[in-house]
């Protein structure tokens, strides 16, 4: 496509979004008016209404707030709306390849690097994709409000329809406002902390109503697109030669600093993931039998089907024979009413096993019987149109649903650790006190024998109870039900060896030692990332590692949000790249397939950005065919809350983790020269990082120029914004700590230090800065974190980030901070800039566009926040009576509704 026809393109898109901004702001506008709410709708932004002067009185301001909050809600819609559309014409227009980080793409690129046709194929069913959701990011909104959010949207894409009449199009309108007043009505956040309930509820939507259909989708546009491609269809007929996209979840597992997390919520979890997961099956099966209705009178049926209903009828016994009657001359039928009658018999949990499925495999080879006499009657077609949707359904969720991961913290292990070996006798027990020899050693020599320390069930501390209480419901669980439904257990903040050996002693003291579940270490901190390597070697070459690993697969974690709140985003980013290259080398050299698990958020601080440019970035033949992402907060509705975007996000993951697979055979090495800079600037990134946060005003500053007081009272999750409860920075969670930044406009965790590190390279080594700009647009590590942080830096906003500085009452720690604050991000756009060697007027377009639109909006926005929370704070300090207490709380609340419209509008919570 020529840069005249993109252009053309685009700014059809921008059009698009003013033609349906402007229509979705008069329904709103109609409604406020409809209900009384002149004043409201005459101050609405992107109308051209003449917006009012004259001053609110306090009781409309909070209407303000969320009338402000929902229209930038409305104006997320529609801009994701305007994406998608952006896409299928770029792909009529241009073809499927054209969508960058696609199939398309994909396939394109290896058809010109000379591969045929099998070995692209080959790669396809190597895929193991897991998104991960999490809960602990903040996510702001009510499921209610989600689900009105989607409804709008849905309205949003039946407009894309030319052919509606005059009348079907009012009726959208009106549709569109009945909706809008609902919203209007319902009001925005938590009015009351979320409980875990609320939190697990609004992941089982995605796994039960979103990523199932997502799935479909996604099915048909990888098939859609190999064959636009001119592949031939016969290496994509079967569900086994397509990619594993599998779902995990921490919601109900995740204990790390979530005192709410209780052994009796995880095994409510495990059981509700296995109910609606069976609860699924059976609907597809009915569905399914609506659709398979061919008679044998028409044609012969297979014998091996004969004989598997007759099977049936003898094990279902009565059931069994009703199946049958009740569809005379349905074979097909008759045979899927005898799996949904095993499938509801498992779902009851019938003592019966014959009865009943043991185990997805059993239900999956009837899939497969069911496939294979569809064939042999010469009706592929149907099968791959209807049966071929059920038996990926049960390849990707199974009986489980989504795989729950269990995470809890390395310092708590070592609390739970020192309580039962004092309860167990122990004279010297205080594990945490023990230097790395002394507890290598006594691990060792423990997991020699096999015998506990306790009695089952005997009480010996807070922490060593929740452990072994979680242990506990995992051995009922797997007794039960088998490992399918549990994912992983995750060490948080692990340094050493012994962090993972002691998770086999609490395996150990359970009974759970001789299963598979994986143990995997989370690396955080910019020195943990940095023994990665030796950690991975380590824990490969145990006798018990090696044991219990299956498909010869091992994973490890990596933390994207501590990294950075530790070292810096430049930092960050480079350490997480190179430890991704020691430890695929470590796995390589021990034989081993190593599944990266990436803990990413929203932002680029913790991990964001585009999964084809984040994937791309990743070394070369460090992915061999499984990955983990996580999914967090508020990015889980942004990208799956619709059936499109969520189909293409899935696509970007797919396809960027495929063209990283296809690398492993030859992957090309990164020049010395190239690695030499990073190494550079990374260090000198570091040390200016850490100059700002080692500052001995920078915790009062933070404290008071960031709304940091108000998200610790906030109302918009379950957990604590701190692990322990103390106040200081290492116990700050990442996420709050990006969410304030954000919040005060500095976005600071996405850019400080980057300029002033390039320009002291620039300075000091211009031949290593040299080296960074003839690789800028070409290495896409360098391209991808490069174009992040700038977004960051865009997104800043320096007129309002001294506002909120003004809240700093110390002039000389203000004046400091703000000096350097200022001076590093003037550098990162000019430095990024000359590496480009492009003005962003002309490469960012569309990013400078959404902050121009959203501007004086967020200004006004943050013109009540700024007050609001100078008032709140005064109040906190004289609060002492009931009408104080009253008074101080009436602020908070319009605080945190503010807090939910400044995240609208900057589509992140961080």
């Amino acid at each position: 496509m020529s840069n005249l026809e993109d252009q053309s393109l685009k700014q059809r898109s921008r059009q698009k979004i003013e033609d349906d901004l402007s229509f979705i702001m008069n329904c709103f506008r109609e409604v406020l008016v409809s209900l009384g709410e002149g004043e409201l709708a005459a101050r609405l932004p992107w109308l051209d209404n003449g917006n009012a002067t004259t001053e609110l009185a306090p009781d409309d301001e909070g209407k303000y707030i969320q009338a402000l909050s929902i229209s930038f809600q409305l104006l997320n819609m529609v801009e994701e709306n305007a994406a998608v559309q952006y896409k299928r014409r770029l792909e009529n227009q241009s073809g499927t390849a054209a969508i960058r980080g696609s199939w398309g793409e994909t396939f394109a690129q290896w058809k010109d690097e000379g591969h045929a046709e099998a070995e692209m194929a080959a790669i396809l069913p190597r895929l193991r994709i897991r998104p991960v959701l999490t809960a602990h990011p903040t996510e702001a909104k009510r499921v209610t409000v989600l689900e009105l959010h989607r409804e709008l949207y849905l309205l949003l894409v039946k407009r894309e329809n030319q052919v509606w009449s005059d009348t079907e199009k009012e009726q959208l309108r009106e549709s569109t406002k009945a909706l809008l007043e609902r919203l209007w009505r319902t009001g925005e956040v938590h009015l009351e902390k979320p409980r875990l309930e609320d939190e697990r509820e609004n992941v089982m939507h995605y796994f039960t109503h979103a990523f199932p259909l997502a799935l479909i989708e996604s099915d048909r546009h990888l098939r859609g697109t190999w064959k636009a491609m001119g592949l031939s269809s016969e290496f994509l007929n079967e569900p086994e030669q397509f990619p594993l996209l599998e779902f995990g979840s921490w919601v109900g597992g995740d204990r790390d600093g979530h005192p709410y997390v209780t052994a009796e919520f995880t095994e409510s979890t495990l059981k509700l993931h296995r109910q609606k997961a069976l609860e699924l099956l059976q609907k597809h099966l009915t569905d399914l039998a609506v659709n398979l209705s061919m008679s044998d009178v028409h044609q012969p049926t297979p014998q091996p089907l004969v004989d598997a209903i007759r099977r049936g009828e003898e094990t279902l016994g009565e059931a069994g024979k009703e199946a049958r009657k009740r569809n005379p001359q349905s074979p097909y039928r008759q045979f899927l009413s005898h799996m949904s009658i095993r499938v509801e018999n498992t779902l009851q949990e019938f003592d019966a096993p014959e009865v009943c499925y043991s185990s997805p495999e059993e239900m999956r080879a009837d899939l497969k019987l069911l496939r294979e006499s569809l064939q042999t009657i010469g009706a592929q077609r149907i099968a791959r149109d209807k049966l071929f949707a059920v038996e990926r359904h049960l390849q990707c969720f199974g009986f489980h649903l989504a795989k729950l991961d269990i995470r809890q913290n390395s310092a708590f292990h070592e609390k739970a650790l020192s309580q039962i070996l004092q309860a167990a006798g122990f004279e010297d027990y205080d594990f945490a006190a023990w230097d790395m020899d002394k507890r290598l050693t006594f691990l060792e020599g423990e997991l020699q024998t096999r015998r506990p320390f306790l009695v089952l069930g005997e009480r010996c501390g807070p922490e060593a109870d929740q452990v072994l209480a979680c242990f506990q419901v995992l051995r009922r669980h797997v007794q039960r039900y088998g490992e399918e439904g549990v994912g992983s257990l995750i060490v948080s903040m692990t340094r050493d060896l012994t962090d993972l050996l002691v998770v086999y002693l609490f395996l150990r003291e359970v009974g759970l030692l001789e299963t598979s579940i994986p143990v995997v270490p989370l690396l955080e901190t910019i020195e943990d990332l940095q023994a990665g390597g030796r950690i991975l070697d380590a824990f490969l070459n145990h006798r018990i590692t090696k044991s219990r690993l299956v498909d010869n697969r091992q994973e490890v974690m990596l933390g994207y949000s501590d990294s950075s709140k530790d070292g810096g985003i430049l930092a960050s980013r480079w350490n997480i790249f190179q430890v991704e290259q020691s430890l695929s080398e470590v796995a390589a050299q021990h034989n081993v397939e190593l599944c990266l698990f990436h803990g990413r958020g929203g932002t680029i601080s913790r991990g964001g950005g585009k999964y084809h440019r984040f994937l791309d970035s990743m070394p070369a033949g460090s992915l061999t065919g499984a990955i983990k992402i996580t999914v967090q907060g508020e990015t889980i509705a942004q990208q799956f809350a619709n059936r499109l975007t969520s189909t293409y996000n899935l696509e970007m993951i797919l396809a960027g983790t495929a063209r990283q697979v296809m690398k492993v055979k030859d992957p090309p090495k990164l020049g010395s020269h190239i690695a030499d800079a990073m190494d550079r600037v990374a260090g000198l990134a570091q040390t200016s990082y850490a100059s700002l946060i080692g500052h001995h005003g920078f915790i009062p500053f933070y404290t008071k120029a960031t709304p940091i007081d108000v998200l610790e009272q906030s109302r918009i999750g379950s957990r604590p914004a701190r692990r322990t409860g103390t106040r200081s920075l290492n116990d700050l969670r990442a996420i709050p700590w990006v969410f304030s930044w954000n919040q005060s406009r500095f976005d600071l965790t996405g850019w400080f230090a980057v300029g002033t590190a390039i320009k002291q390279l620039a300075t000091e080594h211009p031949n290593e800065w040299k080296v960074l700009q003839e690789v800028a647009t070409e290495w896409p590590l360098l391209f991808y974190t490069l174009i992040e942080v700038e977004t960051s830096l865009l997104n800043s906003d320096s007129e309002i980030m001294q506002e909120f500085a003004d809240l700093v009452p110390d002039a000389e720690i203000r004046d400091s901070i703000m000096s350097m604050l200022e001076e590093d991000r003037e550098s990162g756009l000019e430095q990024i800039t000359q590496l480009f060697g492009k003005p962003k007027e002309e490469r960012r377009v569309t990013q400078l566009n959404n902050i121009q639109r959203r501007g004086n909006v967020l200004k006004n926005l943050h013109q009540l926040q700024l007050r609001y929370l100078r008032d709140w704070r005064t109040a906190k300090e004289v609060e002492g009576t009931e009408s104080d207490t009253a008074k101080s709380d009436a602020l908070l609340k319009k605080l945190l509704n503010i807090t939910n419209g400044v995240a609208g509008g900057l589509k992140s919570t961080g």
